[in-house]
C-alpha cells in the first residue's frame, strides 16, 4: 500500500456528519432561545455549548476528509469529536436536572418518536455546497417538531437523545476504520513501506544480492550498538514481515 496524498468531501454524505450539523444548529438555536443574563450573566455557557457542538462537527470533517491519507488522523480526531459530543450531551443533561427534571427515559413516547426518526439520503449534484446546505437543513426540519418547541426542557431532551445516536454512529464508522486498518496500515507504516520500496529499487539498480533465503532483493545496513557497532551487513527487507534472517557479510573498512 502506498502512501495516497488526498482530500475528499464524501464525509459530506456521511450519517454522522450530516448529524453533527442538524446538532449544531439545534444547539445554537437553543442557546438563542433559552440562554440569557439571568442564567448565563457572563455568556461562558453559551460560548463552551457552542464551540462544542462546533468542535463536534469539525472534527468528524477534519477527520474524515483525511481518511483516504491517514486512518490514524481520522481515528484520532473522530475520538476528539466523541469527547466534545460528551460534553455537549452533559451540559444539556445538566440543564434539565438544573430544572429538578429528569431525562427522558427510553420508553418514553416522546423519547421514542425521536430515535426512530431517520435521515434521508443525501443526493448531491453539480451545485453540491448548496445541495449540502439545503439537505442538512431539510434533515433539521425532520426534528423540528421537538427542537422548535417553546418548552425548553422537550428541546434539551431532544439533543440529549441526538448526542446518543452520534455517539453511537461515531462508535460504528470507527469499528469500520479499524477494520480497514488492519488491511491497509497506517500512515507511518505506509510511508516507511514507500521508503523501503524506493531504496530496494536503488539496490537492484546498484547490483544488491538477493537473500540466500527468500531470494528478496537484500539492503544495506548497519549495526547500531555492540562491538561491531558501526560496521555494515547486507540485510534481509522481509525481517519485519515474515521474520526472514537472511544476512549477508560485506566488507568493512
Amino acid at each position: 500500500m502506498s502512501v495516497y496524498i488526498g482530500f475528499s468531501y464524501k464525509y459530506m454524505t456521511t450519517d454522522s456528519w450530516v448529524m453533527s450539523k442538524v446538532l449544531q444548529l439545534a444547539v445554537m438555536d437553543f442557546c438563542r432561545r433559552h440562554l440569557n443574563r439571568t442564567n448565563d450573566p457572563c455568556g461562558r455557557q453559551f460560548d463552551q455549548t457552542t464551540q462544542a457542538a462546533r468542535a463536534v462537527a469539525a472534527n468528524i470533517a477534519e477527520g474524515s476528509a483525511r481518511h483516504d491519507t491517514s486512518l490514524e488522523t481520522e481515528m484520532r480526531l473522530l475520538d476528539v469529536a466523541r469527547g466534545s459530543l460528551s460534553e455537549v450531551m452533559d451540559d444539556f443533561i445538566f440543564f434539565v436536572m438544573d430544572k429538578r427534571q429528569t431525562v427522558w427515559s427510553n420508553d418514553n413516547p416522546e423519547a421514542y418518536a425521536v430515535r426512530g426518526l431517520r435521515l434521508e439520503t443525501p443526493c448531491y449534484g453539480k451545485d453540491m455546497m448548496h445541495d449540502v446546505a439545503q439537505h442538512i437543513l431539510r434533515q433539521r426540519q425532520r426534528f423540528a417538531t421537538w427542537l422548535d418547541h417553546d418548552d425548553p426542557q422537550v428541546v434539551a431532551n431532544a439533543i440529549i437523545i441526538l448526542c446518543q445516536r452520534l455517539i453511537k454512529m461515531l462508535r460504528s464508522q470507527m469499528e469500520a476504520i479499524l477494520a480497514q486498518f488492519e488491511l491497509r496500515g497506517g500512515f507511518t507504516e505506509n510511508m516507511t513501506e514507500t521508503r523501503l520500496k524506493a531504496k530496494q529499487e536503488q539496490n537492484v539498480s546498484r547490483g544488491a544480492p538477493r537473500c540466500p533465503r527468500c531470494g528478496e532483493v537484500m539492503m544495506l545496513r548497519t549495526i547500531r550498538k555492540g562491538e561491531r557497532s558501526g560496521q555494515q551487513f547486507r540485510g534481509c527487507p522481509n525481517f519485519y514481515k515474515t521474520g526472514c534472517q537472511g544476512t549477508l557479510a560485506v566488507e568493512n573498512k
